[in-house]
């Protein structure tokens, strides 16, 4: 753009000269050799598949030089150049949230060895069981443990979360977080390309990477539109018998919006939505987000909290002295450490508070969804959902359970010994997630859980899911995402028995970075924040954003095909022409950047639940289910 302006001036320089041959032909030989130069572009680019119109713009100038419109061909050179500065500045723009994580990406560790002083080592470097000292304001380098005694951490970075949250020893450090006043020392429990924050960096990169279906669509709409403007370009001429008529045509036939548009809101759709602590994975998911017709939910970790406590340990009748409450907590704790179930840290959380120490196990084994068995104290204990249980131990028995309880049951050297009962209440804002769903125009609502029937009902009407389907293994639960009719099918879910489901949905959703790498890996979209609400927030992301690029491809379409039938009639000389275009040019890039925001009404963020919304709930419902979902 630089050279085309400098050129412009030595032209304007010749001509306040009086030397107009001499400024023709400094701005034709400039115009032809970009030409040239495009043309050149233009053979790479179809050699590697992308289609364009660059063969109008090199059209463009070709007519305008041969009919002497030096002047306009000057214009449509630097409209080219300038096209291409605008892009640049609209794509920095729109990647402004992507580029701030790769800027904070952390680049240098502090490793404490003993007998040495401190060493300052790239983050490649680190490996696990390294301690790291992490020094005021400065960015955690890798994932690990906290070793000081307390420290205060930013974690906005990664969940969106503005206020610093406080850990203890032993509390898990997450790369990319930021260190508050004090100097803390850490453990490193993993290398930096496995840490969360370069997991991070590496979806967005391959986000900001993707082409989406409407972008390629654009780019389809470049063969038509430039065999349109050839056509009528002649058709003008041959009526006209005027030469200049096909070169005034050609010029205003150069739409950049066409094929910058799109992808630029669609970088700023992502941008915008990496913002908000939700990853998206590629732009082809942000148009699958703005269609979705039904949403499919887990329960256990989704719906719920997750974080279940306990009421109660019932002992079974007929156990006698042989197993007291804390026993059998104990017992159940020590087969649950081995369990990747979002239930198990509740199960061990609730043996730790009351100061209950967990027992080496041996044979450990998870059966996914149903439970786990281990040998633990020199029992074989087994925990799980009622039918696993059930199958393995004598004597087995149903707790009695009120609405919102679920039971987790425990089987001692084959012997049905009691169960724990915990209570996981809905998410506080599950109610008006999902209402913002329906208004968004999901109008099918789905609930897929391992737990009970009667658990799922309970859950489903306080929700105000419309269906629920219960007692699914992961196999069922792909099959009946596979079965919806109504699509494209959203499923969101946590833990490592949603992977499966997650991948076969259309849009899967994984709450929460922090959870399974599995199913973070499977879904297509993953929230920073255990947060429901952002799934909401993530279709009307995806759908203003699709609203934007369309409005955005037409506009361009459309003004600059009336330009071109003004342009065939004689109405629209060369030179104006092309400083028309540029407006055009301007105008759909500005208005593509609009994806950055959102509507104002359409806010999701955090619903505040009340009574009147909270719907019927029927009374005295049973459950009697682990709660593996």
């Amino acid at each position: 753009m630089s050279a085309t302006l400098l050129v412009g001036v030595g032209v304007a320089v010749l001509l306040i000269s009086s030397q107009p041959a001499a400024a023709q032909l400094a701005a034709s030989s400039y115009a032809l050799a970009v030409a040239v130069f495009r043309s050149v572009t233009m053979v790479r680019g179809l050699f590697h598949g992308r289609l364009g119109i660059d063969l109008l713009a090199v059209a463009a100038i070709g007519s305008t030089v041969a009919v002497g419109e030096y002047i306009a061909s000057l214009i449509v050179v630097l409209m080219l150049t300038g096209g291409e500065a605008l892009e640049d500045f609209a794509h920095g723009r729109a990647t402004k949230e992507l580029r701030a994580l790769l800027d904070r990406s952390p680049r240098t560790a502090h490793r404490e060895s003993p007998g040495l002083p401190l060493q300052d080592i790239p983050v490649a470097d680190v490996v696990p069981g390294d301690f790291l000292l992490v020094r005021p304001a400065e960015t955690v380098p890798v994932d690990g443990t906290l070793a000081s005694d307390a420290g205060t951490f930013d974690e906005a970075a990664l969940t969106g979360e503005s206020l610093p949250v406080e850990r203890v020893h032993g509390d898990r450090l997450l790369s990319g977080t930021v260190n508050g006043a004090d100097a803390v020392r850490m453990l490193a429990t993993a290398t930096a390309s496995n840490s969360q924050y370069s997991q991070i960096v590496a979806l967005v990169q391959e986000a900001a990477a993707s082409r989406a279906p409407m972008v390629r669509l654009a780019d389809r709409y470049a063969v038509p539109f430039t065999v349109f403007a050839f056509i009528l370009a002649g058709v003008a001429w041959f009526l006209s018998q005027d030469p200049a008529r096909f070169a005034q045509v050609l010029v205003v036939a150069t739409p950049c919006p066409l094929l910058i548009a799109a992808p630029v809101a669609f970088l700023a759709g992502t941008s915008r939505a990496a913002h908000a602590g939700i990853i998206i994975k590629n732009a082809g998911t942000l148009e699958q987000l703005s269609r979705v017709r039904t949403a499919v939910f887990d329960k256990t970790g989704t719906l719920t909290s997750g974080h279940p406590t306990l009421l109660q340990v019932q002992i079974a009748v007929g156990t006698g002295d042989a197993l007291t409450e804390d026993r059998l907590l104990q017992l159940a704790a020590s087969a649950e450490q081995y369990s990747s179930h979002v239930l198990a840290g509740s199960v061990i959380e609730a043996a730790s508070a009351r100061g209950l120490t967990l027992l080496p196990a041996e044979n450990a084994s998870e059966h996914a969804t149903d439970g786990v068995s281990a040998d633990c104290g020199g029992y074989t204990v087994i925990v799980g959902k009622p039918a696993f249980v059930r199958a393995r131990t004598s004597g087995f028995e149903s707790v009695d359970l009120v609405s919102g309880q679920l039971g987790i049951y425990i089987g001692v050297d084959g012997i049905y010994a009691g169960a724990l009962i915990m209570s996981d209440p809905l998410r506080a804002n599950a109610v008006d997630t999902l209402a913002a769903l329906r208004r968004l125009g999901v109008s099918e609502t789905v609930l897929l859980t391992g737990d009970a029937s009667s658990t799922a009902e309970h859950i489903a009407a306080e929700a105000g899911i419309t269906r629920f389907i219960a007692d699914c293994l992961p196999v069922d639960k792909v099959n009946e995402v596979a079965s919806l009719s109504l699509r494209p099918v959203m499923m969101v879910g946590d833990g490592v028995n949603d992977a499966p489901v997650l991948a076969a949905a259309d849009v899967g959703i994984a709450m929460g970075a922090k959870g399974s790498t599995a199913a973070s890996e499977s879904a297509d979209v993953v929230l920073m924040l255990d947060d429901l609400s952002r799934v909401a927030t993530a279709v009307d992301i995806g759908q203003h954003t699709i609203r934007v690029a369309k409005a955005s491809i037409w506009t361009g379409i459309v003004l600059s095909v009336v330009l071109m039938i003004a342009a065939s009639l004689g109405m629209v000389p060369a030179v104006a022409g092309a400083l028309l275009q540029e407006l055009v040019d301007l105008a759909t890039i500005l208005n593509a950047l609009r994806a950055l925001g959102g509507r104002r009404a359409a806010s999701t963020s955090r619903p505040a639940v009340t009574a009147a919304s909270s719907g019927p709930v029927p009374p005295q419902i049973r459950s009697s289910d682990r709660g593996h979902s």
